[in-house]
């Protein structure tokens, strides 16, 4: 992604907990939409996002009608499947990237990624 993403854009939230509902919040605070995807219904962030849409995070035909709705995607936390994300980024950008979220589902990878970029 090279330009912002300004106010009045839609913001994709991969998850639907207390997390998501603070990022909600204070996205709709800016002038931004929220549309928020997760396999649970009345949810802490759906009940503040603009779109609640409700299905497997593995329905990759519902995850492309979402990325359709939304210019950029994030995620709340890191046990949404890879694939999930492969399948938004197709069609918005995804921050962070699938390749971070890959990297922090695995304790090993994480920590020889991090060896990697210098950190002790």
């Amino acid at each position: 992604m090279t330009h912002p993403v300004l106010p009045g854009a839609t913001i994709g939230v991969l998850g639907s907990g207390q997390l998501g509902r603070m990022f909600a919040i204070s996205a709709r605070r800016m002038g931004y939409r929220v549309h928020t995807y997760s396999p649970e219904t009345d949810t802490p962030t759906g009940q503040v996002a603009d779109v609640e849409i409700t299905a497997p995070y593995t329905d990759l035909d519902a995850v492309r009608d979402f990325a359709r709705t939304v210019h950029v995607v994030t995620f709340e936390f890191e046990n949404i499947p890879a694939s999930t994300v492969e399948t938004i980024a197709e069609r918005a950008c995804v921050r962070p990237s699938g390749f971070v979220l890959h990297t922090t589902q695995h304790r090993l990878r994480e920590k020889t990624a991090l060896a990697q970029a210098g950190f002790p």
